[in-house]
């Protein structure tokens, strides 16, 4: 009786243990559990399943002791079927896994693993289901892989080599671009020591980074020589990144980029910059960097320096005669010359268009006139463009370091004002610079900005000449000369600013100002009762060109009320080359009613003939001629017989520069 007891009581405490632990575990552990009984078929009847399962799915405790097909949905029933059956056919455990879909739309992946439950003769009696939901670690393991690829990409299609080493130095992997940028295989590289790939000049510099990269710090390498399998070197620049894993460095990435091609486009770019393109020559900017340079060398050694700036002359005409390309080819058969006189201590540059420079290092005077005869004799020759020989020469202006000036600018300018005298007297030869050619030599560009600004500034005015009637003593006519005084280069003679008027195309708004001025005096006398006087307007070859200039003037006289006979138009034979042209211009202006005059008679080629065709009222006479007369028998007779034959064309003469009695007399 008493065993009897024990033994229940120990059976209570059993079962009491077991629903204690179901409950503890089975039914507060997140996993589905599902058990099965195996029956006849095989068919499997639901016997437990735990919170979570209830929980997760339709199944409740009111199903237990039902048939699996009884419970679920057919067509899951005929799947979880199959899985079971194998099970027990087999009697090993098996893992799978399946997806569905919540109510409110969002995927499930569930993992489940069978267990069989076998009896004392090895029979599956019971089926173990645990099923898990791995939605999240599946999630987890695809952004591991994700992150995973986008690392393998980063590194593998990177268009920079990229290496990573061990804490030793020694290369563990490599990507693509490091087989192509050092020409050894993958497998070639792994264990290869980083320096076995860069030039052993590197050696210092490539261990002071990787010390400090090692050490948690990243650094750089601007300029580093790589040498690759075929021993080509290759300009690169590096960049060295710590691998950190649990806070100690593991190694490092080091990213090579290859610079080759930049290195070598920023010296094609340094070249060019310094450079001329058309004769390769160094340019102004290059002269700008050397001088000092030169200088500072010279400085310490007390040597002197000459600079000679070369200008070519006429060479507007061969541009005009061989077009700019021709051109071009002529400087360059004059640079092949120019060059033969260059070593270390001459250096040669071209300033631009038709000018170069030399610079002299280390020479005093008598050196410096050598070289320049040096340079005149060079142009001795001819030079034969397409077989068609031309002859030019260059004028020499020359300034010394460091009694002309003290740096490149000043020396240029000093040379330049000799040059320009050089020009102003006769051309083909040198000079060197002297004070007094500071005061002589205008600064063109400077100039052209002023005259630009001149009519509205009031500088310009015009000085009326009077023209003296010999026969009766009257003033019958002036001559309209225009003077310019500005406030920089005070008084400034038409010599200087007409021939730029010209060039920069500002004669024809100079003209016209004249022209109006001219008008304006003559309404002005007009309307004090003066008698009716004509006044000279000199007219410009490039203005007499222009198609607008009858309309112009027609214009003011009609503004101003002015008799067309009261304007006489002054011209030079310069103005007259284009027969055709011009007598189509005369005609226009004689129809006008205005007088037409020849300016400095007897200096041009084909006087005679413009006597004979044009419609000319007035001659007259250079003054070269008049300076003469009384003097020189040759002038008095050439004056006379240009008078007389005037007068037998019914002509007009006026002598210019009569400022003798003697002159008048003869």
């Amino acid at each position: 009786m008493k065993w009897t007891t024990i033994n229940n009581t120990i059976g209570q405490d059993q079962e009491m243990l077991d629903t204690v632990l179901k409950e503890l575990i089975l039914d507060h552990i997140h996993d589905m559990i599902f058990i099965m009984k195996v029956e006849e078929g095989p068919t499997f009847r639901y016997l437990y399943i735990n919170e979570s399962a209830r929980r997760y799915t339709s199944i409740h405790i009111e199903d237990m002791g039902r048939l699996l097909e009884e419970v679920v949905s057919f067509e899951m029933a005929t799947d979880i079927q199959k899985k079971y059956t194998k099970l027990v056919q087999s009697g090993e455990k098996i893992i799978y896994q399946d997806t569905f879909f919540h109510l409110n739309g969002s995927q499930v992946v569930n993992e489940s693993i069978l267990t069989p439950i076998k009896n004392e003769s090895g029979k599956v009696e019971y089926v173990v289901s645990i099923t898990r939901d791995i939605t999240s670690s599946i999630a987890e393991k695809k952004k591991l892989v994700k992150a995973k690829e986008r690392y393998k990409s980063i590194i593998e299609h990177n268009l920079d080599a990229i290496f990573i080493l061990d804490s030793h130095g020694f290369i563990k992997e490599s990507n693509g671009a490091g087989c192509s940028l050092t020409g050894y295989l993958k497998e070639t590289l792994v264990n290869m020591r980083i320096y076995d790939l860069f030039h052993s000049q590197n050696e210092n510099t490539l261990t002071g980074s990787l010390v400090q990269t090692l050490k948690g710090t990243p650094s750089s390498i601007e300029h580093c020589l790589l040498l690759n399998e075929a021993g080509e070197e290759k300009i690169t620049q590096l960049k060295m990144i710590p691998i950190v894993v649990e806070e100690k460095c593991d190694g490092c990435y080091i990213i090579v980029k290859d610079t080759t091609k930049h290195h070598e486009q920023n010296e094609i770019i340094h070249y060019m910059a310094l450079h001329d393109q058309l004769t390769g020559l160094w340019n102004r900017k290059a002269l700008d960097d050397h001088v000092p340079l030169i200088i500072h060398n010279m400085e310490e050694r007390g040597i002197e320096l000459s600079l000679l700036y070369l200008d070519l002359d006429r060479f507007k005409f061969v541009n005009d005669t061989l077009g700019l390309k021709g051109g071009d080819r002529f400087l360059k058969k004059i640079t092949e010359r120019l060059v033969t006189l260059t070593n270390e201590e001459c250096l040669l540059y071209r300033q631009g268009g038709d000018e170069f420079i030399f610079l002299l290092k280390n020479s005093n005077v008598e050196d410096t006139k050598t070289k320049a005869k040096e340079i005149l004799a060079l142009f001795i020759d001819s030079f034969t463009i397409d077989e068609q020989e031309f002859y030019i020469s260059p004028s020499i202006g020359i300034s010394r370091y460091p009694a002309d000036g003290y740096d490149s600018n000043s020396l240029i300018q000093k040379a330049a004002q000799a040059l320009f005298e050089v020009k102003e007297k006769g051309r083909a030869h040198y000079r060197f610079y002297q004070t007094h050619m500071k005061s002589s030599f205008p600064n063109y560009i400077i100039m052209e900005s002023h005259l630009r600004k001149a009519i509205e500034k009031g500088e310009l005015y015009v000085h009326y000449q009077p023209q003296v009637n010999l026969s009766t003593g009257t003033i019958d006519s002036f001559e309209a000369l225009i003077r310019w005084n500005n406030r920089k280069f005070g008084f400034v003679t038409p010599a200087q600013f007409i021939p730029l008027a010209e060039e920069t195309g500002l004669i024809h708004q100079i003209g016209e100002w004249v022209m109006e001025q001219v008008c304006l005096q003559l309404q002005k006398w007009r309307k004090k009762g003066y008698r009716t006087v004509r006044v000279a307007i000199n007219i410009s070859p490039k203005q007499f060109l222009q198609e607008q200039l009858v309309d112009t003037i027609d214009f003011y006289l009609s503004t101003y009320n002015i008799p067309a006979s009261c304007i006489e138009i002054e011209i030079t034979e310069g103005a007259m080359q284009d027969t055709q042209q011009t007598l189509k211009m005369l005609k226009k202006l004689k129809n006008l009613g205005v007088y037409i005059s020849v300016d400095d008679f007897g200096t041009g080629y084909s006087s005679l003939h413009y006597l004979k065709r044009f419609p000319i009222d007035i001659l007259k006479i250079d003054q070269s001629f008049v300076k003469e007369i009384g003097m020189n028998q040759k002038d008095s007779a050439i004056t006379t017989t240009i008078i007389h034959l005037a007068h037998s064309l019914g002509l007009e003469v006026i002598a210019e520069g009569v400022e003798r009695e003697g002159q008048v007399l003869s």
